[in-house]
């Protein structure tokens, strides 16, 4: 007999995340046969933006995400600019990506050690590790060595946000992007203070975090089987090495399941969002973001529906976004697509991301330009694609036709549009009843313990949709099995 599991909210990730899969035998392995995943949580900042000056959007956006609030400021940016016909100068392209890095950096660290080691290694005996799952923990003593980095990460995720912050002004949330460049110009003393926390990042990347990644991968070798998905594959690129955009670090690119090795061109117009299964109204189902809007629907008007969030699709497909895409696309990592092959795309992006940082600091200009005067242009479109540690971002803006009541006098936001990673990883079925890619990358993961699903869990983290909270693990009819303090799972 069938059972359904679910777990709401997912703990250790950032935001409101409630998935449901459905268990049963297969062939005498008991497995996940569905799964749906549900955004619990309608914020609406697409429709707050409407009427407000242009330029607030790289503030304001930042503020959808905590954890990587600075590919909002980025994507918000380079849409203004894109709608203007303009590119910021050189110095204002290197201040972003170090910030931009840096808000890699401590996101990545953060992920593997605080959000996903959990899974597998054995916690404290002690608050708030306990109560704790007891399935299938620490396999291997010598897992004791992340462990051990727990604490030492910390430390590491809080320096590169203050690294961030040198240039930044403040991490989280830098007021430092801006439409035509940045608002810092770099000193000296400042390329020095930023290079001594860089070094040291990048020593713990090099010898802890790579071989902590390496070990787990070892130890924990099946996974390397377990959580494809589709195997589409998407990134938008990120760190402009040229002014105008044209070269980047991490390419854009995608590949589809059927040709894994044949990186193909992204073009903006076949990206579209469908909401079969969302709550909004059919009217705005399957749209490019050019065109977009949000309207929302009373649930219980739509009852096949279960999530706030959209499906985007390219070219009617559903696509995965993050690490993995990117490293994938810029042929740095492809030995799989897999939970584990996530987390060692992650760690390789880090160390690569890192040393770029190094090189970017010794091309900024001591009293160079960091702005250019940038003036709102009526009646215009921008498109600002980027990536966020958890994967592919853009924002869609369309400014106002005539003059509206702000402090610049000048044009508002007619219409904005926002595909965040998660949105990506983690929509729900679309118009065609395919699966997004987490909720495939969960079907077929054989489960030992319906009660204790730790399975689902090392899945649906190894994407980062990065909250904690308590667990609820429910049968079909609503009633609990277990209920568990998630503060260690």
């Amino acid at each position: 007999m069938a059972t359904v599991t679910i777990v709401d909210p997912v703990t250790r990730i950032e935001g409101h995340l409630k998935v449901q899969v459905t268990i049963d035998t297969v062939n005498g392995v008991q497995q996940v046969v569905d799964a749906q995943c549900t955004g619990t949580q309608f914020r609406g900042f697409e429709n707050i933006l409407k009427g407000r000056d242009p330029k607030d959007a790289a503030y304001l956006t930042q503020r959808i995400c905590g954890v990587c609030p600075v590919s909002h400021g980025m994507a918000a940016t380079l849409a203004l600019e894109a709608a203007a016909g303009m590119t910021a100068p050189s110095n204002a392209r290197l201040l972003r990506n170090l910030v931009l890095g840096a808000n890699f950096l401590q996101s990545h660290i953060l992920h593997f050690y605080l959000l996903a080691s959990l899974d597998y290694i054995t916690p404290p005996a002690s608050a708030p590790w306990t109560p704790s799952w007891d399935v299938d923990l620490m396999r291997s003593s010598s897992l004791q060595q992340i462990a051990g980095n727990f604490t030492n990460a910390v430390t590491l995720r809080r320096k590169a946000h203050e690294m961030g912050a040198i240039f930044g002004g403040r991490m989280p949330s830098p007021p430092s992007f801006a439409a035509g460049g940045f608002t810092t110009k770099p000193t000296s003393a400042m390329i020095s203070s930023f290079r001594k926390y860089l070094n040291e990042l990048i020593q713990f990347i090099t010898y802890d975090y790579i071989p902590d990644v390496k070990l787990l991968q070892s130890v924990y070798s099946d996974y390397s089987k377990i959580g494809k998905g589709h195997g589409n594959l998407m990134a938008y690129g990120v760190f402009d090495l040229v002014d105008s955009g044209s070269t980047k670090l991490l390419k854009r690119g995608l590949v589809y399941n059927t040709a894994p090795t044949s990186v193909q061109a992204v073009s903006i117009g076949n990206i579209t969002e469908q909401v079969t299964y969302s709550w909004y109204a059919d009217s705005t189902n399957n749209k490019n973001p050019a065109s977009g809007t949000t309207v929302t629907v009373d649930p219980a008007t739509k009852t096949k529906a279960y999530s706030w969030l959209k499906s985007p699709r390219y070219s009617g497909k559903p696509m995965e976004t993050g690490p993995l895409a990117r490293m994938w696309v810029n042929g740095d990592y492809r030995t799989g697509i897999s939970v584990m092959d996530r987390h060692m795309a992650r760690a390789i992006e880090a160390q690569k991301v890192a040393n770029a940082m190094n090189d970017w600091l010794s091309q900024l200009a001591v009293g160079g330009a960091v702005y250019s005067t940038y003036t709102t242009p009526y009646s215009k479109s921008g498109v600002g694609l980027t990536e966020a540690p958890r994967g592919a971002i853009g924002h869609w803006l369309t400014t106002s036709t005539t003059a509206v009541k702000s402090p610049t006098g000048g044009p508002a936001i007619s219409n904005y549009q926002v595909i965040t990673p998660t949105c990506w990883n983690a929509s729900p079925k679309d118009t065609n009843g395919v699966h997004g890619p987490m909720e495939q990358a969960l079907i077929g993961t054989k489960i030992t313990d319906p009660k204790q699903p730790i399975e689902v869990l090392r899945v649906i983290h190894s994407f980062d949709p990065c909250l904690s909270c308590a667990v609820h693990v429910m049968r079909p009819e609503g009633k609990p099995v277990v209920i568990v303090n998630a503060g260690a799972r």
